[in-house]
């Protein structure tokens, strides 16, 4: 990994370098993981709020607790709803994030990778600003990719990147269709990493 790329501090916060730029945000949704287990997994979200609206506050509303009883839009529904991911990633590429990589976020819910269950327990959620049916853009593909070669350098018992419909099939269908996991190949191809992709892109 090139000495200028963007990494993590000792307390799991990405530092910005010259090819990612990186805001932080303190969400009270997060705990520990459980003892001894670090992340080995990437789940890839697509967040909107209202659903369709795009750069508006209201995702970070959301995961900083914010939203109440008289939030506009029908998010009111929202309201007490704890929930995070690490990383949110917006339309123009501008990267979050809210939870340290040494803790657990709550981004997956009930889930099941491979057989092992608790998602959360084991991974990071990336979310992107998106919905299942319009394409993610350029600018957040790449992005994620860098993301994705610091989490890699830092992290390295990480193995496998997957989407949420795939840990929780019941209950998720994002990021949807209108993400390019072929897109997300090519990045991981381009930073020397070699995590397992499931599905495997066609």
């Amino acid at each position: 990994m090139p000495e200028s790329a963007a990494c993590f501090s000792d307390q799991g916060w990405l530092y910005s370098g010259p090819d990612l730029s990186c805001r932080w945000r303190h969400s009270p949704h997060h705990n520990a993981r459980p003892q001894g287990c670090g992340p080995q997994l990437v789940v890839i979200h697509g967040i909107s709020l209202p659903a369709g609206d795009f750069g508006g506050p209201w995702v970070d509303t959301l995961f900083m607790h914010g939203l109440t009883a008289n939030s506009p839009h029908g998010l009111s529904d929202l309201a007490g709803l704890e929930v995070s991911a690490h990383f949110f990633i917006n339309r123009e590429g501008l990267l979050t994030q809210y939870v340290s990589i040494h803790d657990r976020a709550w981004h997956a819910g009930v889930s099941v990778f491979e057989g092992r269950h608790n998602c959360n327990d084991f991974s990071i959620g990336i979310e992107l600003e998106g919905t299942d049916s319009i394409p993610y853009t350029a600018a957040q593909m790449l992005t994620l990719g860098r993301t994705c070669q610091a989490l890699a350098h830092d992290s390295p018992g990480i193995t496998a990147v997957t989407g949420h419909s795939m840990i929780a099939p019941d209950r998720k269908t994002d990021p949807g269709p209108a993400f390019d996991w072929k897109s997300l190949a090519d990045q991981l191809r381009l930073h020397g990493i070699s995590w397992r992709i499931v599905p495997t892109p066609a």
